[in-house]
Order: C-alpha cells, then structure tokens, then sequence
C-alpha cells in the first residue's frame, strides 16, 4: 500500500510544526512509521490523501458517535455557518445545548461552555479549589484532563511526598498540590483521604479511563471515591470529557449510579468540532463570573458552529442507537477474543459500550500498572499489520478504540478478518 503522499506532507509539515503534528500521539512515535494524512471521513471509513480506504477506530478520538460526514451534522453546521460563523455574544442554540444537557445529567443544574477538555478541567479544580479554600488535588494514574499545569505532575514515591513535575515547564510550587494515586486502588484513596483528607479541594478521575486504553471502574470504587470526598468536604470531579454521551445518555455517571459534584465534557457535545464544557450543581456553578468570583472567560465559547454540530448530535443519540453500539461494540471484543485464543495469543479485551481496549497480556487490566505489563511491540506489530489490512487504530498502545453507529457487519466482518490475519503473523513470529 502506498502512501507517498503522506510522507510528502510529513517532510514539509516538519518545516513549519514541531514533529511535523499538531498533538503528540498523531507523530507515529508509538509505534514507529509514518503518520497518515487523512483526506476524508464517510461512516465508519476514512480516506487518506493517497487515496486509501480504512475502517476507522479512532474517530477524532471519540466525537464520531455516528461515523464521518454524518448528515445531521453536516446540515445543521451548513445551516449555521449561512446565519455567521460566531458572533462573540449569546445565541439561542447555545441555551438549546445547555438545557439538553442538563436534561439528561441528573448531576448538571447549569453548564459553562468552553472550547476544549482541557479547559473545561483547569476550570473544574479551580473551582473546587474556590469553594473548598484548599489546594491539593488528587488524580488517578493512567486518566488523563488535558495539559494544564496541575494534571502534569506525578506522585512521587509514596503518599506523603509532594507532587513533581511530569514536563518541563512545570513549576515545582504547581506540582505539589497535585496528588496521583492508582486508578481503581480503593485502600490507596483511603489511605490519601486519612491523611490529607482536610487538604484536598477536589478529586478529579475518569470513570472509565479512556487515556491508558479502556479500563472500566471495579464494582464499588466510584462509590467509594464519592464517600470519601464527600466525608471530606472535598469536590468529586468526574471527566466526562470522553464518556460523555458514549458509554450512556447520561455518561458514565448515569450508567453506573454515582453522581459526582461536577463533570466536565466535550468530544461529542461538538460533533467533531472543537468543544469542552463544565457542569454541576447550581450552588457551585454560580460561583462562576459573572455571578461569582471564580473567573473564567473565552471569546470562542458557545460558538454557535460548535452548538448547532453538537445539538445535531445529542439530538440523534436515542435509546435503540446505544443498543445497536453496544451490540456492535461487544460483537467486536468476542470476536477479537476469539482470534487470540485461535491464535494461543495472550489477549485481553477490556470494553464498555462504544469503548474497547486490546491488550497483549494475559488476566484482568484494572490500572495503569497493568496496561505498562502488556506487550507494546506486539501491539506496534499488530497496529501496522492492521493498517496493511486497511483498519485504522490508535497509534499507541495506550489509547482507546472507538466503535461508532456506523459500523456496520461489513466493518465488524472486514476488522475481525483481519485481526485473525494480524494475530496469525504474531502468533508465527
């Protein structure tokens, strides 16, 4: 398969963009090769600019709940962008997000909309931090909210040492109110709350990781997450930011039955345009100016674009849509199962409606410590063996695949043959 174009594109894009890419994970360096420049999305496949078709599990990392090019979408932001691109002002479509929104998180009286994840998360630990009057939050290893200078930051050696930076750039004095545990360790939050308890302003994790690759929540942790903060005085943050309206109409949060004090969202509240949003009850939301102190602002915030494309979306997300990508999501994971033990491949599928992980080790993934046990060169090997085969997957071991209303038989049919191909080759090698 030849992709000449795309190395092309890379060479030049090296001149004018640091590693050729806009965001990390697009540069390849996960698994070596050349990045692919993509020309154009239909469904559940993608095109690239030499002309190559690929059923596509990446969808904009996670927004494409209904494929590429989806038709309501698509009219809804033509529609638009004929009444102005934005206005720096309010419009009507942006209240008629909110209230849907709100209609369907039980937790969410009012939502702030902002342009990113990251935003909408930066926005959350302030806020806890305003209503609280403390500093320190907790995170959890492997879940990621974005590059704010207060998510990049490690634990360090144990629980009583102080938070070090994770990137340059980093300043020491924001690292050590940053606390990082390990994702679904119920005795380790325990064990933090008993100590810090009185110095935590808000916990932020989430709910089924989708940054170390899909990992759902063991049986009990959210509630146990959700007592302690609440004991604690401290602010229960969930980000929602890729589970929202994927796993669940009404997130993860929804789906599982713990309501956390503020969520924040984004991917398909966008429909594939740029988006991020905060939301929770009304006591901490109107902390925000104007009504409050709290100050966040952004000139590109509800633009009327962005709605209209997310409106469009939600809109479409019906009871039998989530039964349809459920069904497809875990007809996919079998079958993927399947091959592994055809092939006597250590395999282990994680997944969650919309959601599923491939990891090449053998026994249950629950954290990050068990993602970093998998077998990355087998997944290097089985990601180009899957491009060969044309499937488009995450360039990481450590990302999600995203299964959306567009994948149909055909798609499932086309990915599981050539799993069972890219499987033979490892299992021969």
């Amino acid at each position: 398969m030849k992709r000449d174009t795309s190395s092309e594109l890379l060479a030049r894009a090296e001149l004018c963009i640091p590693g050729g890419v806009n965001s990390p994970v697009r540069a390849f360096r996960g698994v070596g090769g050349t990045p692919v420049f993509f020309a154009a999305g239909d469904g559940a496949w993608l095109t690239d600019v030499d002309g190559n078709r690929y059923v596509d599990y990446v969808g904009a990392w996670g927004p494409m709940l209904q494929g590429h090019a989806f038709n309501p979408v698509v009219d809804a932001v033509r529609d638009r962008a004929l009444s102005g691109l934005g206005f720096g002002a309010p419009s009507e479509v942006e209240v008629d997000l909110a209230e849907a929104i709100v209609e369907r998180f039980p937790s969410i009286d009012k939502v702030r909309m902002v342009n990113s994840g990251t935003e909408a998360t930066m926005t959350a630990i302030r806020l806890a931090r305003a209503h609280t009057g403390r500093d320190l939050i907790v995170k959890f290893k492997g879940c990621y909210h974005g590059h704010a200078d207060a998510f990049l930051a490690q634990a360090g050696s144990g629980l009583l040492t102080l938070g070090l930076p994770d990137s340059p750039g980093v300043p020491q004095d924001t690292a050590k109110h940053t606390m990082t545990l390990p994702y679904n360790d119920a005795a380790a939050a325990r064990e933090a709350f008993d100590r810090h308890g009185d110095r935590i302003a808000g916990m932020i994790v989430e709910p089924v990781a989708g940054n170390m690759g899909c990992v759902p929540p063991a049986a009990g942790y959210l509630e146990t997450l959700r007592t302690l903060a609440s004991d604690a005085g401290a602010i229960l943050i969930f980000d929602e930011v890729i589970t929202g309206f994927r796993v669940h109409p009404g997130g993860a949060q929804t789906r599982y039955g713990v309501t956390p004090d503020l969520t924040t969202l984004g991917k398909a509240i966008g429909g594939g345009l740029p988006v991020g949003a905060l939301g929770g009850r009304d006591e901490l939301m109107d902390q925000l100016a104007p009504l409050g102190s709290v100050y966040q602002a952004g000139t590109l915030s509800g633009n009327p674009l962005t709605m209209s494309a997310g409106l469009a979306m939600i809109g479409s997300l019906d009871e039998a849509f989530y039964g349809t990508l459920a069904t497809t999501t875990e007809r996919l994971a079998r079958g993927i199962e399947d091959c592994g033990r055809n092939h006597n491949l250590a395999v282990t599928v994680n997944r969650v409606c919309g959601m599923l992980s491939v990891f090449f080790t053998s026994g249950r993934v629950g954290n990050f410590d068990d993602v970093a046990e998998a077998d990355v060169d087998h997944y290097r090997r089985f990601f180009h063996a899957m491009l060969d085969a044309n499937v488009y997957l995450a360039p990481s071991a450590y990302e999600t695949v995203f299964v959306s209303g567009a994948h149909g038989n055909a798609e499932v049919e086309h990915t599981l043959d050539a799993v069972d191909r890219a499987f033979a080759g490892l299992a021969t090698s």
